[in-house]
Parts: C-alpha cells; structure tokens; sequence
C-alpha cells in the first residue's frame, strides 16, 4: 500500500529496504549497549555516552565555524518550520570521519550509503516543525535523489549537550519523546517492516527555550550516496598493510 500524507505520495513497499531494516535492527538489538525504545509504531533505538565529551565538544566548535540558516528541500509559507543553523560537516576530516565511520558500523550499513554528516545548532525560539526524514516520491526533487543514492532508510542523531529547557525531539505519532542528553544516540528506522515510509516517524525538533542545542544528524540511503572511491588514506586500519 503506498503511504500518503498531506497529499504527497511517500512510497510503497519495497523488498530491499526491508531487508536493510531487517539487517540493522537485528545487529542493534544484538548489542547490549543499545537499548529499543518502548514504542510500536516505529523501530527505534537510543545509545547513552556513545560520544565522549571530548567528542562532543569537538562537533561543537566545528558547528559553530560554519554554521548557516538551516535550508528546506520543500518548499514551505511557514517562516517559522525551520529556523535552526546547519554545518555541513568536513567528511574526510580526521575528527569527523572517525565518529562517521564508526556510526556507520555502528548500524552495519556501508559508508557510502551515508549522506556527509550534518551539525545543526538551535538558539533560544529556534525550532524545527514535524517532518519525516524520508523524500516523497512524487515531488520535485525525487528524481535528483534517486541518482544520489535514493530513499533515506534510518538516521542517526547524537546530542552534543544537555540544554536548560526545550529543544526535545519529539515523535507525536510514535507517542514519544527525547530530551537531550549529552554524547546519546538516537536512531530509528524510517521504513515500515515491509520497507514503505512509516509516517508514525515524523518528529518535530521543539522549540529551544533557555540554553543553546547541538546536534548531529547522519542520514543513511538505501544505495550509495557517495559515488567515487573513499580516499585510501582514510580507509580502516585493518585494511592499511605494509605500513
């Protein structure tokens, strides 16, 4: 059954992003770090301290170096949807491909199916209004993603910082929500079991009202994002020999 919202077609089921769904949440439940969240509508998992301190404070600064007003890619009357700052984060680099890489083993999908990760940083009265991380695929910038790797399958979202008050991700449908704690993870698989977009993910970024929010998001495909070869002086120790 194709899924459709505010008339947008979302997606229908799909047997290989049911597979990676499969895949990952196996691979998470396995590991005793990580624990599933108590809902149905959703399959979604949280990592306390995944990122050190250090870490954390890393991003942080990296974030604020390049940080510009968050962009859309749909087109919104609200001036109010998405009022945040983005940073598009350096991939090769050596403190984010570390944290990227191990993200990505984390959930056992392939690097390159991961979009460049993403810092966003929200001030006092910024928000970012409900919205699903997946594309619909009848809108205009559909075909442009089918050739840079297709349909986001799960993201990734770790907190920087514990913020005074607001700034939750809240998830209205799935009957959640996620305060923010400093160096957890938050994951989720945007796909349904039988790999059509579930609707019940949409989440909301809630208005900061005291304090100042970090956050990373990676977004993962169900192909390659990443076209071209990852440099080789960033590959894995265990793949670098006669060094």
């Amino acid at each position: 059954m194709v899924s459709k919202n505010n008339g947008l077609i979302s997606g229908g089921p799909s047997p290989a992003r049911a597979r990676i769904g499969h895949a990952v949440a196996a691979r998470l439940e396995a590991n005793p770090n990580i624990k599933r969240a108590k809902v149905d509508a959703a399959q979604m998992y949280t990592y306390e301290a995944y990122l050190s301190d250090a870490e954390c404070d890393t991003l942080i600064g990296l974030i604020d170096e390049k940080a510009r007003p968050s962009t859309l890619l749909a087109v919104t009357e609200d001036p109010e949807y998405r009022t945040s700052d983005s940073s598009d984060l350096q991939r090769w680099s050596e403190d984010v491909y570390a944290i990227d890489l191990r993200i990505a083993e984390l959930l056992g999908i392939p690097e390159e199916n991961a979009e460049t990760m993403q810092g966003q940083r929200y001030s006092p009265g910024q928000q970012f209004r409900a919205h699903c991380d997946y594309f619909h695929e009848n809108s205009h910038y559909w075909d442009k993603m089918k050739e840079s790797g297709g349909q986001r399958t799960w993201t990734a979202m770790a907190y920087l910082n514990h913020v005074e008050e607001g700034g939750a991700t809240w998830f209205p449908r799935a009957g959640i929500r996620f305060k923010p704690k400093r160096g957890m993870l938050v994951i989720w698989n945007n796909m349904s079991p039988d790999g059509s977009p579930n609707y019940d993910t949409l989440h909301e970024g809630m208005r900061v009202i005291e304090g100042t929010k970090y956050i990373i998001t990676k977004w993962f495909r169900e192909e390659a994002w990443i076209k071209g070869p990852i440099p080789t002086y960033l590959a894995p120790a265990k793949q670098q020999t006669g060094s």
